[in-house]
């Protein structure tokens, strides 16, 4: 084989990176894991979204605590395509790829209170617990060990982050 033909066979070669789960295992937790990943980055933007158009009273300590949560779904993103890989499925590749897959709805409006916006992202925060959860007893179905204890950690802070939702937007 010439330096050109074995160059062009490596390009060719499969993404998969071996391990000691099956190809079913591998498959379906690589696309509930990029169900979650779409969901991060649609949670992401829309807090960001609500963190620049806060408003009001509590501007500061609202503005703060959606910079803060943002922040840490951000630190999420690598993580969970990083075990994607891991597995050896292939993650994200666009934002259209993107779209397809979430399943958290956009808020696009002009303006939406603040109380309005701390009870949203408080519900997605509980959806995307939820979502996790479902992907959690998944990868118990198939003994991924590693991917259900990451799930965990992810876990422990959307309820964190849900729980000082509610607590923010409690009626006084």
């Amino acid at each position: 084989m010439t330096d050109t033909s074995e160059a062009k066979q490596r390009q060719k070669a499969k993404l998969t990176t071996p391990n000691s789960l099956g190809p079913e295992a591998r498959r379906d937790i690589s696309a509930e894991l990029n169900g979650l990943l779409a969901d991060f980055f649609a949670l992401y933007m829309k807090t960001k979204n609500f963190h620049w158009h806060m408003s009001g009273p509590n501007f500061r300590d609202y503005h703060l605590l959606l910079d803060e949560q943002s922040d840490q779904i951000y630190a999420t993103f690598d993580p969970i395509a990083e075990r994607v890989r891991k597995l050896g499925g292939t993650t994200l590749r666009s934002t259209g790829h993107l779209a397809r897959l979430q399943r958290l709805s956009d808020n696009d409006a002009d303006f939406v209170t603040p109380s309005d916006m701390l009870a949203e992202l408080r519900e997605d925060n509980g959806r995307i617990a939820a979502f996790m959860r479902e992907t959690h007893a998944l990868c118990g179905e198939y003994n991924d060990v590693a991917t259900t204890s990451a799930l965990e950690n992810w876990i422990d802070e959307a309820e964190r982050r849900v729980w000082f939702l509610f607590e923010s937007g409690r009626a006084s």
